[in-house]
């Protein structure tokens, strides 16, 4: 019984060590580090292990048995199903039916290794058989292991059969464009660095981004070890962005390589349920004939002009039409009397700063002199961007305004372009059908937006949402006293050119980051007075800064 015993253990011990190899092979999920990848070579099953990185990298050293699958080096051009079964082959990588595994590496923290995930899986690839070894040769390297120079021999041909890829992995361009037009339905992630997304620097013949795009570069997926960022700050991440699983979420860049890193973080990380990529990327989107847009500032239309505005609201539209606008003149009442936008309703600027510490009282006075809070409120001052048109501008989006945007001219400026001005107030009262283009008081009816921020809030902890809390002072000397928290200094009229008017998009971010402003935090703007504070908001507004408050006071 004793001699038994001991045995009985050792076979158990045995058991357990063979069903734990076994597990080597089988991990849990997509991603999978360094420990695992050394159990998994030395099992009775290993897996395929490729190595995406370019030639010339693989070739100066590589983990013993790498077969080099360096997709670039075949460019990013779509070919045949015969093609790609030749090329897949070719590395050894056989049927979904014969258990094999495949573990892709890079260097670490680059898009090679997502993109051949990427391709192997819309090839038809089974995902359950795929893994991506989590900060690549990099945390190989870091964790003792060792890189030979000898070329691995050619394998064993595999045999996979590519018959048709998944269709519902990529995305095509009139899909793509018509969700750049639905930002509620649709969520598009750029995956290229800022200076590409602000149009400071360019693949093809122009600069900036997709409309309505939001800025995901590929480098925000990695920490600095290169490893991916954990489930939960990829979640709080695009949290942040806004990016919901109920939307059809689409990746792209410049030639459709970056844009799988997003893609294989958003469908194999976190689960999100609709998500493609855009290979065409701005490649084909440049190429196309009706020349489509590309935008510099993350929400141009907050900037509105003269022509635009005197094209959707003239006596003859809202005679015989409608203008969804309302026009409020936040100039002094003696200017708005000496000559005014056509159908303005004069509202000083005085009256905004009165309303910071109560905001709903404001609401009970648009109303009844004529804003509507289901139009776009667009808001003339003395001209470019003003601490007074500013702090309109975010009092409106506090008190839910539909859209709020500005009129980069000034009445003089109006007049110059040949345009008329209006020297009687603009009519507020009841309708005389059918043809009247007197403006009607309504009942200001909105939502209101938790934008302004009390002194008690202001020194209170961020809300626990996993991004930090970061003060952007906006005065010309730094706030004092201390706020509780990291306090980026940048005045504000550094942002603005000669004229007043916000500099190019890739001129200000270069500020912002210069001055050190994160992208990825709760930003609350500070200034002298409220309106340095607005100032701020609308820069970073027109920016694409997602979760923005301002200090009241």
């Amino acid at each position: 019984m004793t001699d038994r015993l001991p045995r009985r253990w050792l076979m158990l011990a045995v058991t357990l060590v063979l069903m734990f190899m076994g597990a080597a092979a089988q991990a849990a999920g997509p991603l999978v580090d360094t420990p695992w990848l050394r159990r998994a070579l030395t099992s009775s099953t290993p897996p395929l292990l490729l190595d995406a990185s370019p030639a010339r990298q693989h070739a100066a050293g590589h983990i013993a048995g790498a077969i080099n699958a360096d997709f670039y080096s075949h460019g990013s051009r779509e070919v045949d199903a015969a093609t790609m079964q030749a090329r897949l082959r070719a590395w050894g990588i056989a049927d979904n039916a014969s258990g094999q595994t495949l573990v892709i590496h890079d260097q670490g923290g680059t898009m090679l290794a997502t993109w051949l995930f990427y391709e192997l899986y819309r090839h038809g690839v089974a995902p359950e058989r795929l893994r991506l070894l989590d900060g690549g040769l990099a945390a190989w390297k870091a964790a003792g292991g060792a890189l030979v120079s000898e070329a691995t021999p050619p394998p064993t041909p595999g045999n996979i059969r590519v018959i048709a890829a998944r269709e519902d992995a990529r995305a095509r361009l009139p899909e793509f464009l018509a969700a750049s037009g639905d930002p509620a339905g649709h969520a598009l992630l750029e995956a290229l660095d800022p200076p590409y997304y602000y149009g400071g620097a360019k693949f093809f013949n122009r600069g900036g981004h997709v409309p309505h795009a939001l800025l995901s570069p590929a480098d925000d997926y990695f920490r600095p070890d290169k490893t991916f960022k954990s489930r939960a700050e990829l979640q709080a991440m695009l949290d942040h962005l806004g990016v919901r699983r109920e939307q059809q979420v689409y990746s792209y860049c410049g030639g459709g390589v970056a844009a799988s890193v997003p893609y294989f973080a958003l469908k194999f990380l976190l689960d999100y349920p609709k998500v493609a990529l855009y290979q065409g990327s701005q490649k084909e989107w440049l190429e196309d004939a009706r020349e489509l847009p590309l935008w510099s500032y993350a929400a141009p239309s907050l900037l509105r002009n003269a022509d635009w505005l005197n094209g959707f609201s003239n006596t003859m539209l809202r005679t015989f039409s409608h203008s969804p606008i309302s026009i409020i003149d936040v100039r002094p009442a003696e200017d708005y009397a000496k000559g005014h936008v056509p159908f303005a309703l004069s509202l000083p600027s005085q009256r905004f700063q009165a309303a910071l510490a109560a905001p709903e009282q404001l609401a009970a006075l648009l109303g009844p002199a004529g804003v509507d809070p289901t139009h776009e409120a667009v808001i003339v001052s003395q001209g470019g961007l003003n601490k007074q048109a500013a702090l309109a501008f975010a009092l409106l989006e506090q008190l839910g305004q539909r859209k709020v945007s500005l009129l980069l001219e000034s009445a003089e400026d109006w007049e110059l372009r040949g345009l008329q001005l209006s020297r009687e107030p603009t009519r507020v009262g009841a309708r005389k059908p059918p043809l009247d283009p007197t403006i009607a008081p309504v009942d200001y009816q909105a939502r209101p937006r938790a934008i302004l921020m009390s002194s008690a809030a202001l020194a209170a902890k961020p809300p626990a949402h996993g991004m930090p809390r970061v003060y952007l002072a906006l005065g010309s000397r730094p706030p004092a006293p201390e706020l509780p928290g990291k306090v980026v200094h940048l005045p504000y009229a550094q942002l603005l050119d000669a004229s007043g008017r916000p500099k190019p998009a890739h001129e200000i971010w270069s500020l912002l980051a210069k001055a050190g402003l994160p992208r990825h935090a709760q930003i609350v703007c500070v200034g002298d007075d409220a309106g340095e504070a607005a100032m701020g908001y609308v820069l970073l507004r027109l920016m694409g800064f997602a979760d923005l408050k301002l200090a009241a006071s």
